[in-house]
C-alpha cells in the first residue's frame, strides 16, 4: 500500500512581509481604464473620475470569530465575500465599482497557502465585478484574522443615491430575497454544534445550497443597478441590506424625515429560508426582517418611474413610503398593523 502523500505547508516568514505580498498579487489582472498603476509601488495612481462625474468611496472589516467562523467557511469564499460585501455599499450609491484596496493581518496558525486560498477567493469576485485591486497590506494579528477592505468607486454627480430621499407615496422596493444568509447561518451553525459534539457526525446541509451560498458567498447586485441605467430611472433612496429589512427601513425613513407602510405579506422569502425556519419554529418574516447579510438593495421608486422598469422581475414592491406623521408600520399577516420594530442581525443572533 503506498504511503499517504501528507501536504506540506510554507510558514508565512520564509516569505517575508515583501515576499508574502509579491507572491499574492503577481497574477492580478487589471481591467479598470482607470487605474494608471496598481500594486508594486508605494500607492497606486488612480485617474480622477471624468467630467460630471464622482467618486465613492467606502470601507469594511471582517474579523475572525466576529464577522465569520472558520469552522465552516471556506477561505476562498471569505476572500470573495470580503469584496462582495464592498461592491455592494457602492451599488447602494447606485454607482460602478472600480478599484480596491485589501489589507490583511493573519496569526502565524495560517500557512502561505492559506492565504493564496483567500486572495482566489478575491481575485475571482474582483474579475465578476470588473474591480481592479490596486494595494493594501500584510500584517501579523496576535489572534485570528482579520480583512479589511477600501473601495473606490463613480458615478455621475446627478445619478447618486442617498438614503435621504425618499418621499410619501415613493414605492418601496427591494431585490432578490430575504432572510436566506441568517437560514444559511443557522444551518452552519447547527452543523458546527453537531460535529462538535460528535466528530463522527456528518452535517447535514444537503438540500439547502442555495441558503448556504447566500450565506458564504453573497452576489452584490450590479445587475440591479444596470437595470437603473438601462430603464433611465433613478431610485429616490436606497441602501443594502446588511443588518436586516426592518433595520434598514427605519434608517430610510429616519434619513428621509418620513414614514413607511411594509407589507409583510408581500416580503420575498425564498423557499429553502422558510424551510430553515419552520424547522427552528420561526416565523420565515423574522428571518427576512432581522436576519440580514443578504446584501440585496432596499429602495424607494415614484410611482411614474416604477412603469419604465425593463425587467419589473429583478424587483418586488413591499410597501409605500407615507408622511412621518404617519409612523413606520408593519401590515401584519393578520391584517393588524404594528409599529415596525427596530432589531437587526446582531438583536436576532442574541436569541
Amino acid at each position: 500500500m503506498a504511503d499517504t502523500e501528507v501536504k506540506k505547508y510554507t510558514e508565512i516568514s520564509k516569505l517575508g512581509e515583501f515576499g508574502l505580498i509579491k507572491h499574492l498579487t503577481e497574477k492580478i489582472e487589471l481591467l479598470q481604464s482607470s487605474t494608471i498603476k496598481g500594486v508594486g509601488d508605494d500607492a497606486a495612481v488612480i485617474a480622477p473620475p471624468a467630467e460630471g462625474e464622482v467618486m465613492l468611496l467606502s470601507t469594511d472589516m471582517m474579523a475572525e470569530g466576529i464577522h465569520f467562523e472558520l469552522t465552516y467557511t471556506p477561505l476562498r469564499h471569505l476572500g470573495y465575500k470580503a469584496i462582495a460585501v464592498n461592491v455592494s455599499d457602492i451599488c447602494a450609491m447606485n454607482g460602478t465599482p472600480t478599484q480596491v484596496v485589501v489589507s490583511i493581518a493573519v496569526s502565524n496558525q495560517y500557512s502561505v497557502e492559506s492565504l493564496e486560498e483567500i486572495y482566489k477567493g478575491i481575485r475571482f469576485a474582483c474579475k465578476e465585478y470588473k474591480v481592479d485591486l490596486v494595494g493594501g497590506d500584510t500584517t501579523s494579528s496576535r489572534s485570528g484574522l482579520v480583512i479589511d477592505v477600501t473601495i473606490l468607486g463613480k458615478a455621475k454627480k446627478e445619478s447618486v443615491v442617498y438614503r435621504n430621499g425618499a418621499k410619501p407615496g415613493d414605492l418601496l422596493c427591494v431585490s432578490g430575497d430575504l432572510g436566506a444568509a441568517y437560514a444559511g447561518l443557522l444551518l452552519l451553525e447547527r452543523a458546527r454544534k453537531t460535529v462538535g459534539a460528535d466528530p463522527s457526525q456528518k452535517p447535514e446541509l444537503q438540500g439547502y445550497g442555495y441558503v448556504l451560498q447566500k450565506q458564504l458567498m453573497p452576489r452584490a447586485r450590479v445587475d440591479v443597478v444596470e437595470l437603473f441605467n438601462t430603464s433611465d430611472i433613478v431610485p429616490t433612496s436606497m441602501i443594502d441590506i446588511s443588518d436586516g429589512l426592518s433595520s434598514e427601513i427605519h434608517h430610510i425613513c429616519e434619513a428621509s424625515k418620513t414614514g413607511c407602510l411594509l407589507e409583510e405579506l408581500k416580503v420575498p422569502i425564498h423557499e429553502e429560508t422558510i424551510k430553515v425556519a419552520n424547522e427552528n419554529g420561526v416565523s420565515p418574516s423574522l428571518f427576512a426582517l432581522s436576519g440580514g447579510e443578504d446584501y440585496e438593495l432596499l429602495f424607494t421608486l415614484n410611482p411614474a418611474d416604477y412603469k419604465k422598469i425593463k425587467d419589473p422581475a429583478l424587483l418586488t414592491i413591499i410597501g409605500e413610503i407615507l408622511p412621518s406623521e404617519d409612523g413606520i408600520m408593519l401590515a401584519a399577516k393578520d391584517g393588524k398593523m404594528h409599529p415596525l420594530p427596530v432589531q437587526g442581525w446582531d438583536g436576532l443572533r442574541a436569541k
